[in-house]
């Protein structure tokens, strides 16, 4: 796509051949001989740079790059001066202006300066669009239930996420531990710094402790330059220690000084190195049964969970499922490109009577596989992987009820009523907790026979 530059100079024959210039180098120029010009055209066009004289009459060049950077604080700015006033550019530079050009110029170096600047802009952009989804991605939005045990852990990452306060997240594997320790983050003062993962279990004893505090060139065969440690690249921000119960003895006495101290040595350094990490650790294993079996340090242990949270399991929260469910189908249809729109009831009953060993990431991918082989905009049971309905429901129930139909629609006017009652009897909103569209939700309404008014009636 063709960039575009506004010329702001007050001698028109100027602006005129500067615009001209820049169309032949590939850009769309448009010229103008004032400042006050130069908004309207900014209010009425996109622009991707601005190019504009220092002195101009009325409105000058610096109150343009003021309000220019109010109003557009995204767009960069080019200041043109003459030679006298560059103790003033530099000013202007400091103020918000990428750069200045002082006049006479030569155009290679005004079109260096200006491609400079929209690489600049561009790559600004991009870090922005890329920390605007990753803070999408692990909003509170994103942590979905509304169940009394997840509600909990919703409170608790609320009161501590604002805190320095090192946190323990404990719970089956496939709960989200990692999802809550990235909301933990961008939802703390060091939202804007980095988040540094390390799967304790998934790195050779060997290498843990290169991997986390770092070496020096020469420390040990191998060591052919310095590496930097997970602990240094983490700084101001948060270290994520996942799998924290299969860390080997051996590293956990210099884990624990880390922590209490904020300061290590990496690998053959004769200095100690000092940091300021928030700490998040995680494990699907008994803590307190591994400190008792001597597996894990006590001292590490009570330093590491100052502020446990456990997060349950999804057959702990079955309330949830419809909505989790939900949320990955609008997610994977988007990703695959098809147009799947809801699960029939039997399909979230089937769902609902699952105990789900592997937990979220387990329905995850049971929502990805039905997505993939749906013949149809609504997923049904042969859409489902099999072992999904061939074992008994958890609620005791026979696994064959005597009245299917009946069965069904009972099971299909809870999960109704549930989303009308937490959309306050908004069906636009309840359609979309249920993965179904308005009409469709409306039809199922009205054969249901249910009320609706100030309060759901059933």
């Amino acid at each position: 796509m063709t960039q575009s530059i506004l010329v702001v100079d007050d001698e028109e024959r100027l602006a005129d051949v500067l615009a001209a210039a820049l169309e032949d180098l590939g850009y769309r120029a448009t010229a103008v001989t004032s400042a006050q010009a130069a908004l309207a055209e900014l209010e009425q066009a996109h622009f991707d740079l601005v190019l504009t004289d220092l002195r101009l009459p009325v409105m000058g060049g610096r109150a343009l790059l003021r309000e220019a950077r109010s109003r557009w604080p995204g767009k960069p700015v080019v200041v043109l001066t003459a030679f006298a006033t560059v103790r003033d550019a530099v000013e202007l530079v400091k103020e918000g202006a990428f750069d200045y050009i002082a006049k006479p110029f030569e155009m290679e170096d005004v079109a260096a300066t200006i491609r400079r600047a929209l690489r600049l802009a561009e790559v600004v952009r991009d870090n922005e669009r890329l920390r605007s989804e990753l803070e999408g991605r692990y909003s509170f939005d994103t942590l979905i239930g509304n169940s009394p045990p997840f509600r909990r852990v919703i409170e608790q990452v609320t009161e501590v996420c604002e805190t320095r306060a090192t946190v323990m997240l404990n719970g089956e594997s496939g709960t989200g531990k990692e999802l809550v320790a990235h909301a933990v983050h961008f939802n703390s003062p060091r939202r804007n710094r980095p988040f540094v993962a390390v799967n304790c279990a998934a790195i050779p004893e060997a290498l843990l402790e290169s991997e986390l505090f770092g070496h020096v060139k020469g420390a040990f065969t191998g060591a052919l330059s310095d590496r930097i440690g997970r602990f240094a690249a983490a700084d101001g921000g948060t270290l994520f220690l996942d799998e924290i119960g299969d860390m080997p003895m051996a590293i956990q006495a210099k884990l624990l000084r880390a922590v209490q101290e904020r300061s290590f040595e990496a690998i053959g350094a004769n200095r100690s190195q000092t940091v300021d990490v928030r700490l998040i650790a995680a494990t699907h294993k008994d803590m307190r049964q591994a400190v008792a079996d001597g597996r894990f340090r006590e001292d590490l242990f009570y330093r590491l969970n100052v502020f446990p949270i456990q997060l349950p399991a999804l057959r702990e929260r079955a309330e949830d499922i419809p909505l989790l469910a939900g949320h990955f189908l609008t997610e994977l249809s988007d990703s695959i490109g098809k147009r799947v729109t809801g699960f029939s009831p039997a399909a979230l009953a089937a769902m609902a009577g699952h105990d789900w060993p592997g937990n979220i990431r387990e329905l995850h991918n049971c929502v990805e596989r039905a997505v993939i082989v749906a013949k149809s905009p609504t997923i049904d049971m042969p859409d489902l992987p099999r072992d999904l309905f061939g074992a008994p429901r958890r609620n005791g129930r026979d696994a064959l009820p005597r009245d299917l139909d009946a069965e069904l629609e009972r099971i299909e006017r809870d999960f109704i009523l549930e989303a009308l009652r937490r959309s306050d009897g908004v069906q636009v909103k309840a359609a979309r907790l249920l993965g179904i569209a308005e009409r469709s939700l409306w039809h199922r309404i009205r054969k249901l026979g249910i009320k609706l008014g100030r309060t759901v009636a059933e």
